[in-house]
């Protein structure tokens, strides 16, 4: 079951695709930030949501929100990643499956393959609180862009 509305969001620290680390508690105080997990770099469907989240960078930022999009790839796949489809936000490795189980947000098995992250979506205030927390079963379903949207204009 996923995290909760109203619930304080685990910090973590992950590395970005250049190796560096970056941590949720680095926005607190200073911007909200929307994590979105997703299970596989190049997937087609995952390679549509970050492009999605790409094209409407705009609006994000006039909504004053860090996107991190993370995944179980590594750093160096997701550099790539990055780098093909032009991505102008921050890709996150959780190589070691250990953000995606404390979001909640891990398959046991996809596909035959173990631990692989969910097609998740968390909207974090400049508290730390969840704002929205949405987790599909189904990865071939793509967040709820529209609520995500309606949630963060009540956090202006």
């Amino acid at each position: 079951m996923a995290l909760k509305k109203g619930t304080q969001a685990p910090d973590f620290t992950l590395q970005n695709t250049n190796g560096e680390e970056v941590s949720l508690s680095d926005f607190k105080g200073k911007s909200n930030v929307l994590l979105l997990f997703f299970p596989l770099a190049f997937s087609s469907i995952c390679t549509r949501e970050l492009c999605s989240v790409r094209d409407n960078m705009k609006l994000y930022e006039s909504l004053d929100v860090e996107i991190l999009g993370i995944s179980v790839d590594s750093f160096f796949t997701l550099r790539e990643l990055k780098k093909s489809e032009n991505l102008n936000f921050t890709l996150l490795s959780d190589f070691n499956k250990e953000v995606s189980q404390k979001y909640q947000s891990l398959y046991d098995d996809y596909y035959d393959m173990k631990g692989v992250s969910k097609r998740s979506a968390y909207l974090v205030d400049t508290d730390g609180v969840i704002q929205y927390a949405e987790v599909l079963e189904d990865s071939s379903r793509l967040p709820d862009f529209e609520s995500i949207r309606k949630s963060l204009q009540t956090l202006r």
